[in-house]
């Protein structure tokens, strides 16, 4: 079986603090991945390294800039933040290896991303464990914008034919106005009103931006709290489950 999961910056960083790693959620997460069986792809956030940086610049996924200083600022933010979660894993025995969205992923003048992903299917195939991250990537018109991890999961899935898709984020699931978990969502107007912004710097879109891009799978994903990430690794079906048009 096949797993593409994302660990939200929020989870792994403390994500109000520039550049700082919440070093118990991190152990926690990666004491879960290690406990896993499945072949894994990992993607994380940026949390408190990348959004602060891209926020600085006036960077997002649809603004960007052509500032090789304000680039090297994010994308190098980005890379520290990688190391230290594939330091994670590997201190765990987890074969995990770093692949870097800014080397290789690009978006056209429509703004539609490009991911090559025979290096993740590769890596995949040999038995590694490869963690990408949001980044920036090259965007024709407007020089560099944010990848958000959201987005790489919506391309990593289909290409590795993963069975399994997680996101696991500080809250048990999506909320709804009354704080309590959405159980299933097909379709995004139906719970428009109870997705809000980020609690904390955040360029990439929130809660809101995170379930339009799960409602753009083929099969359904579930987002749940890091409390949470053992049950699902272990097959389980924790949170809420987000299933677009053409999800089972």
């Amino acid at each position: 079986m096949t797993v593409v999961l994302k660990l939200g910056g929020s989870v792994v960083t403390e994500k109000d603090v520039p550049e700082t790693v919440d070093e118990a959620a991190l152990t926690a997460a990666a004491d879960a991945v290690a406990d896993g069986d499945d072949a894994l792809v990992v993607v994380h956030g940026g949390g408190s390294f990348g959004h602060h940086h891209a926020a600085d610049y006036d960077v997002s996924t649809t603004a960007g800039t052509h500032d090789a200083a304000g680039v090297a600022a994010v994308h190098g933010a980005m890379k520290r933040l990688n190391d230290a979660v594939v330091t994670a894993l590997s201190d765990r025995g987890v074969p995990a290896v770093p692949v870097h969205p800014f080397s290789a992923a690009s978006r056209d003048a429509e703004g539609r991303l490009a991911l090559p992903t025979e290096q993740v299917r590769t890596l995949l195939a040999e038995g590694f464990v490869p963690v990408l991250h949001g980044d920036l990537v090259a965007h024709r018109g407007e020089g560099a914008t944010v990848c958000s991890g959201d987005e790489l999961v919506v391309e990593l899935a289909p290409a590795v034919d993963a069975d399994r898709v997680g996101v696991c984020s500080t809250v048990p699931g999506v909320l709804d106005e009354q704080g309590t978990v959405i159980d299933r969502i097909t379709d995004f107007d139906a719970v428009a009103s109870a997705l809000g912004d980020s609690d904390a710097t955040d360029v990439s879109g929130g809660m809101a931006g995170k379930i339009r891009a799960l409602l753009a799978l083929s099969s359904p994903a579930h987002v749940f709290g890091p409390e949470a990430l053992e049950e699902f690794l272990a097959g389980g079906n924790p949170g809420t489950t987000v299933a677009g048009d053409g999800a089972g």
